[in-house]
């Protein structure tokens, strides 16, 4: 298949942890080591915007959650002015499209399940200033403003903090990740929202009946606050059978969401763990289980191999600005719109 297509496309990744593989360096190594391990692959894989999120592992909670989130923002600037002509870090919309028209890699940094902050939902603004534009509430776990997908038996809505959090970041202008939100969670944000909301690493889950993805109720709710709701590579959320998992499968998700809620509320979020956690386990770190059906994804395991999904898009037969929205132009336009 042509690379055409995928070339002329702003591709945006809504979730690659990379940050976590950066940070886990010295100081003196964030820049080169983002250059000679990440850039390649960003550039290889035609990526226009990436969302940086800072996940803080649990060997770093509670007590040294808020050090750090902080660590890995700094990283963020660090690695960006090393590299500052081929990245950029992005606080707006407009600056956005300044790196992209640059050739530049708009860089917009996210929190994921937010555990420096807690109850004290004031310190978003403080993020903010810092340049944090995305953030969730929840990962797997209990959090003190809401409860993970993996505790929808509990049934739980927000915390009187999480209510408060979703305010905030909407004073604030911070767009609003429901991905890893337990179920109830999620239904109670959509009550509350009052801006888009993105799901920037859901797939759909009446494809693969996992309580890390969203229900089609769910995602017609993210749709019609007029946000985004970005497919999830990880091969444990796209199918029960590790034979299935294709370039393949995940059209069959992107069209699914697509049919469910239209094709301007669908992206990409491929969450790339396998190749993250390689930079971070001892001793760095090529001795993971090539076995293991989470992460084994042959040719899509890093964004190098994101035009198989342009092609495997093409391949659907989707039209060409079908295409375009969804690598990257309906996360644009909602970066675009809220972002300011």
């Amino acid at each position: 298949m042509s690379t055409h297509l995928h070339r002329r496309a702003v591709v945006a990744d809504a979730h690659n942890d990379l940050l976590m593989a950066v940070a886990a360096r010295p100081p003196e190594r964030w820049g080169g080591f983002f250059r000679e391990r990440w850039l390649p692959q960003l550039l290889a894989g035609g990526v226009g915007i990436q969302v940086l999120p800072v996940f803080v592992d649990d060997q770093y909670r509670p007590e040294g959650a808020l050090r750090q989130t902080l660590r890995m923002i700094e990283c963020a600037y660090v690695l960006a002015e090393a590299n500052a002509e081929r990245v950029a870090l992005c606080r707006t919309g407009a600056e956005i499209d300044a790196a992209l028209a640059g050739g530049r890699i708009a860089l917009v940094l996210a929190l994921e399940s937010a555990p420096g902050v807690d109850a004290s939902v004031e310190l978003f603004s403080t993020l903010y200033r810092l340049g944090v534009r995305i953030a969730s509430i929840a990962h797997w776990g209990r959090t003190p403003l809401a409860d993970g997908s993996r505790e929808d038996a509990t049934g739980s809505r927000l915390t009187a903090p999480g209510v408060r959090a979703v305010r905030e970041m909407e004073r604030l202008g911070m767009l609003f990740d429901i991905s890893h939100l337990g179920a109830s969670g999620v239904e109670h944000v959509l009550e509350l929202a009052t801006r888009p909301l993105i799901a920037t690493h859901s797939s759909a889950r009446a494809l693969r009946d996992h309580h890390r993805n969203l229900t089609d109720d769910q995602i017609r709710g993210v749709a019609g606050t007029g946000g985004v709701v970005c497919v999830n590579f990880v091969p444990d959320f796209l199918t029960d059978d590790p034979a299935k998992v294709s370039a393949d499968r995940i059209v069959d998700h992107i069209e699914h969401i697509a049919d469910v809620a239209g094709i301007e509320h669908v992206g990409l979020g491929p969450d790339f763990v396998r190749e993250v956690i390689a930079d971070v386990t001892p001793p760095c770190c090529e001795n993971l289980d090539d076995e293991d059906p989470l992460f084994d994804f042959p040719g899509l395991e890093g964004p190098a191999g994101l035009p198989l999904v342009t092609e495997a898009l093409e391949r659907r037969g989707l039209p060409e600005e079908d295409v375009l929205r969804v690598l990257g132009g309906n996360v644009r336009r909602l970066l675009g719109a809220c972002l300011r």
